[in-house]
């Protein structure tokens, strides 16, 4: 049994530390259990703007402005969902100003280019340090709940962004003028990459006058998203005095795949400003939302305790094990949600009941063949063993077809939808974990001990005709097998 121990100590370490992750990281909740507002944005087609479609890149880069406006928000865990081919679906926990929301979510970014005033080269490394500093500190304290030192980071880093503001001068060349920003490979090389820049004719000529003015010097052209710098690149001293002309240029410097499409898309935000209407406003109370919480909460613990009831009184010692497993099935799945970020929804907390059920489901097809075993003759250790082995490819089988269908409805589906098919598809393959290793060393380690070998216990008048417990692995039963299980001594 040295074995069945090892196994147990580090299930139940994985218990201990799933209890500790739910203790200091409960999942998320939703919109519908915390309250909040619920903004759906339709986006418009605009031909003066040359906008005759719209696009899934479009909405892409739509939704990266939504969240930009969100972040100004200060709104934490907001969910913004593509709808269809042209709405966004936005979810603002704990907003108690729905108009608010709707006033700055329904204008659009501003994008402009601004040059470096003289005199500034030395403290512009200074400022991009300090904000690069405050930047890294705020991921740093995310999780924390040092309150002071959270405020006393975001006031640092918005110092940091004004004081960077001061160092720079506008020009007029604003993100109207860019017609289109992409992301390119510099030669042949796989991991080099810039940002192409395409302009129109005005903004082309601006462009121009702007590189030729800071071409050389040392000094910065500054790329200003919602007043926010998201670029400081130089011109070289080749384009002092004529400038870069033609309409077109690129922005070089370390940059990865990842990251030169993230400025691509900072860049088209400003240019390309899809006009948007808001087509519901929909407020979820505070109220509603506890009242959600603790009915779904009944519910869980409703159907968790009849379930536990149930498999006690039908299968005896065996249900006692599938109880035990059950419980720690449901403290790792939610410590599982809290890891992947899962935002808990009602449409997820069911997802969430209806894994519960799978996860009896493994436990009743390895338990009716472990009865079935012991009724025909077999010795206790081999009912078990015969039971998990034999009933396996049921339980691979039908989870395999579950994950499939869960993996169709995330990929399919959108918002409640996939967090219906992340909570179900987690609760499987939790309960597939305890289904094979917590509940069979449980049973193996129980009948090793002779006060749990009685029939009665395992819901049979006798076990037949069995020898004392084996230890020898199970392989495909044989007629061999039947023979000599039929010829046995002494019941124990």
């Amino acid at each position: 049994m040295g074995k069945q121990s090892r196994l147990l100590a580090f299930v139940l370490a994985i218990l201990l530390g799933a209890v500790y992750l739910i203790v200091n990281h409960p999942p998320k909740l939703g919109l519908d259990l915390r309250g909040g507002a619920q903004l759906t944005l339709q986006a418009k087609i605009n031909p003066e703007q040359g906008i005759n479609e719209i696009t899934p890149r479009i909405m892409e880069t739509a939704k990266f402005v939504v969240e930009q406006r969100i972040n100004g928000l200060g709104v934490s865990e907001a969910t913004i969902l593509l709808a269809g081919n042209d709405q966004l679906i936005i979810q603002l926990p704990g907003v108690n100003d729905p108009a608010q929301a709707e006033r700055v979510l329904g204008t659009t970014a501003q994008l402009d280019f601004r040059k470096q005033k003289k005199g500034t080269e030395s403290e512009l490394r200074a400022r991009l340090q300090i904000q690069q500093a405050a930047a890294i500190q705020r991921e740093v304290l995310k999780d924390s709940n040092d309150q002071k030192a959270i405020a006393d980071n975001e006031a640092a880093y918005k110092k940091s962004v004004e004081d960077l503001k001061g160092i720079f001068e506008r020009t007029g060349l604003t993100g109207n003028m860019l017609k289109d920003a992409v992301a390119a490979p510099i030669g042949q090389g796989q991991n080099s990459w810039q940002v192409a820049l395409t302009f129109d004719d005005k903004g082309g000529e601006l462009f121009a006058q702007i590189t030729g003015e800071v071409g050389g010097t040392g000094r910065a052209l500054g790329i200003f998203l919602d007043d926010k710098l998201v670029s400081s690149p130089s011109v070289g001293p080749e384009f002092q005095g004529k400038g870069i002309t033609g309409g077109r240029a690129v922005i070089t410097g370390n940059f990865t795949l990842d990251t030169a499409n993230e400025l691509a898309l900072q860049l088209r935000a400003g240019a390309l400003p899809v006009p948007v209407e808001i087509v519901e406003n929909r407020t979820v109370g505070a109220t509603l939302g506890a009242d959600s919480v603790l009915s779904s909460i009944y519910a869980g613990l409703a159907g968790l305790f009849l379930v536990l009831v149930f498999m006690v009184l039908y299968y005896r010692i065996l249900g006692v094990v599938a109880d035990i497993a059950l419980i720690t099935y449901a403290v790792i799945t939610f410590a599982v949600f809290s890891i992947l970020g899962v935002v808990l929804t009602l449409p997820g907390i069911a997802g969430f009941i209806l894994s519960i059920g799978m996860a009896v489901d493994a436990n009743v097809l390895i338990f009716e063949r472990t009865k079935e075993e012991l009724k025909a003759g077999r010795t206790l250790y081999k009912s078990v063993e015969a039971g998990f082995y034999r009933a396996w490819s049921s339980i691979l089988d039908s989870n395999i077809t579950t994950l499939i269908a869960c993996g169709t409805l995330f990929w399919l589906g959108s918002g409640f939808v996939k967090g219906f098919a992340v909570t179900l598809g987690v609760g499987v393959l939790t309960s597939m974990f305890t289904a094979v290793t917590l509940s069979r060393s449980l049973m193996l380690v129980m009948i090793s001990n002779p006060s749990f070998r009685k029939p009665e216990y395992f819901g049979i008048k006798a076990f037949g005709k069995i020898t004392t417990i084996t230890t020898e692995a199970i392989a495909p039963e044989t007629s061999s097998d039947k023979k000599n299980d039929n010829t046995t001594g002494a019941v124990l």
